[in-house]
C-alpha cells in the first residue's frame, strides 16, 4: 500500500469534435477512447502504438451515448436520430443499425458477458437486444416519462433505469418485471449505474446531486451535492478533489478498466485525459483482513463491501482543487490526425423483423453475428464459411423445443411488444389532446368572464 498518493494530473487533451461531448468510454485494454458528441460524430482515439483518431460518420443527429463491448471488438452508440449502431472499431468503421425506438435513444449498455445490449429512449421504454443473433428480444415499460439511462448489473440479472418521471427502477431480466422502485421528489436522475458487485447503485440528478443507494435494504447511503468535476471518497463519504480544466459544463466522465486513467468531456468540445495516481489496494487482502465484518444476518452496508480503514488522505485538507494549465505534455499527439470514415449501412435490424444474413457483397454478417470472431475472420466469402461461423449454435434435434416453435413464439412476442408500444404512443397522444382541450376550456372560461364583466 502506498504511503502517500499523488494528486491526479492532466496528461493530455484531444481536439477533434466540433460540439459538446456527451459520452466517453475506454476500451477494455485501455489503448483506445471512444467519444460521442452533439456534432453527430463518433470519434475513436488511439493512444498506442501511434496516436491517431477516427471520426465515424453515420448518425444523422446528436450521438448521446457510446460504449465498448466487454471484449472491445464492438462499439455501440445511441443517437437522437432514434437509432442504435454497432461499429467495428477499426479503420473500416463498418456498422450495423438497429431501428426499434420511436423517439431519441439516450443510452446503450452491454451486459458483462457481451451477449446482450440494453437501450433507453425517450419513448419511455428500455429495449434489450441479443448481440449474437442481432435480434430484438423484449421491451420494459413502466416509466411514465423519458428514460435517460439503463444499465445491466454485473451479473446480468438486473437492469437499473432512471427517468424524467423522477423514479429509478430495478428490473428482473428473467421475468421482465420491475422489482424495485426509488422515487425522488426534488429532481430526476440523468445517469445511474451499479457498483462492481451489484449491491449498490449511484445516480446523478438534475438537481446537481449524486446519491448512492443500497438496493438490498432500499436505503439511501450517501448524498453529495455536485456541480463540477469531482472525485469522491465513498469509504469516508466526502469530497477529495475538485478538478478544473474545462471551460464549460462537464457532461461525461469515464474511468479506464484498471482505474489508472479517466477522461472527461463537456461543452468546450475538448476531451481531457487524466492520470489518477491513486494508491492501489489489493481487494483480496482487504476482504481477508475484514472477513469478520461480513455476516449474512447483519444489515448490509456499503462499508461491508469496502470496510472502513484509515484514510490515506487524512493529512491533507478536506478538498484539493486542481486547476491545470492546458499546456500539457505531448501536444503533438494530443491533437492527432483525424481520419473521417463514412459508414455505409450494411445491416439494419428492426423490432418487428428478423434480420436475414446479407449476401456476400455486404461482408459484415459473420462478425456481427459472432462478436468473438477476430477482424480477419469477420468477412466470409462463401456460404460454407458462414455455416462454420454458426456451428456452435445448437441444432434443431438438440433443442428441447423445435426451432419452428421457438421462432413462432419469438415472432408472437415481438408482435405483442409492437402492440404495447402502439398503446404507449396512443396514450401519449391522448395525454397531449387532453392538455390541449384543457387549455381551450380555460381560454373559453376567461373569454366568457371578460364578456360578462363588459356587459
Amino acid at each position: 500500500m502506498a504511503s502517500a498518493p499523488e494528486d491526479p494530473v492532466l496528461e493530455r487533451y484531444f481536439k477533434g469534435h466540433k460540439a459538446a461531448i456527451t459520452s466517453a468510454d475506454f476500451s477494455p485494454h485501455g489503448q483506445q477512447l471512444a467519444t460521442a458528441s452533439w456534432d453527430t460524430f463518433l470519434m475513436l482515439w488511439n493512444f498506442k502504438p501511434q496516436a491517431r483518431a477516427f471520426r465515424y460518420v453515420g448518425h444523422k443527429d446528436v450521438v448521446t451515448s457510446v460504449q465498448f463491448s466487454p471484449l472491445g471488438n464492438l462499439l455501440a452508440s445511441a443517437s437522437r436520430d432514434r437509432t442504435v449502431r454497432l461499429w467495428i472499431p477499426d479503420k473500416r468503421g463498418k456498422s450495423s443499425e438497429f431501428k426499434a425506438h420511436t423517439a431519441p435513444v439516450r443510452s446503450v449498455d452491454f451486459s458483462a458477458d457481451g451477449q446482450f445490449l440494453a437501450t433507453a429512449s425517450e419513448d419511455k421504454s428500455i429495449k434489450v437486444w441479443n448481440m449474437y443473433r442481432q435480434r430484438f428480444l423484449y421491451s420494459l415499460y413502466r416509466h411514465t416519462h423519458w428514460v435517460r439511462c439503463a444499465k445491466f448489473s454485473p451479473d446480468g440479472r438486473l437492469i437499473v433505469s432512471c427517468s424524467e418521471d423522477k423514479t429509478i427502477k430495478i428490473w428482473d431480466t428473467t421475468n421482465k418485471q420491475c422489482v424495485n422502485n426509488f422515487s425522488d421528489s426534488l429532481g430526476f436522475a440523468n445517469f445511474v449505474d451499479f457498483n462492481p458487485n451489484g449491491t449498490c447503485i449511484a445516480s446523478a440528478g438534475s438537481d446537481h446531486t449524486v446519491k448512492i443507494w443500497d438496493i438490498r435494504v432500499n436505503k439511501l447511503l450517501q448524498h453529495y451535492r455536485d456541480g463540477t468535476l469531482k472525485i469522491l471518497d465513498l469509504l469516508e463519504g466526502r469530497l477529495i478533489y475538485t478538478l478544473q480544466g474545462h471551460t464549460g459544463p462537464v457532461f461525461t466522465v469515464s474511468f479506464s478498466k484498471g482505474g489508472e486513467l479517466f477522461a472527461s468531456g463537456g461543452t468546450d468540445a475538448q476531451v481531457l485525459l487524466w492520470r489518477t495516481n491513486f494508491d492501489e489496494m489489493n481487494c483480496k487482502d482487504i476482504i481477508k483482513r475484514n472477513l469478520k465484518r461480513l455476516h449474512f444476518d447483519s444489515p448490509p452496508h456499503l462499508l461491508d463491501i469496502y470496510p472502513r480503514t484509515p484514510h490515506l488522505h487524512e493529512g491533507k485538507i478536506e478538498t484539493v482543487e486542481i486547476n491545470p494549465k492546458l499546456e500539457v505534455i505531448d501536444l503533438q499527439t494530443s491533437t492527432p490526425p483525424v481520419v473521417d470514415i463514412l459508414s455505409f449501412d450494411s445491416t439494419t435490424t428492426t423490432e418487428t423483423t428478423v434480420r436475414t444474413p446479407p449476401d456476400k457483397g455486404e461482408g459484415i454478417c459473420g462478425y456481427f453475428l459472432n462478436p468473438s470472431l477476430t477482424t480477419s475472420e469477420c468477412f466470409p466469402t462463401t456460404l460454407k464459411k458462414k455455416t462454420e461461423d454458426m456451428s456452435d449454435l445448437p441444432s434443431e434435434s438438440q433443442r428441447s423445443i423445435p426451432l419452428a416453435v421457438t421462432d413462432a413464439l419469438g415472432h408472437i412476442m415481438e408482435q405483442l411488444n409492437v402492440l404495447t408500444q402502439t398503446v404507449s404512443i396512443l396514450e401519449q397522444r391522448l395525454t397531449l389532446t387532453e392538455d390541449k382541450l384543457k387549455d381551450c376550456l380555460e381560454n373559453q372560461q376567461k373569454l366568457f368572464s371578460a364578456i360578462h364583466q363588459k356587459s
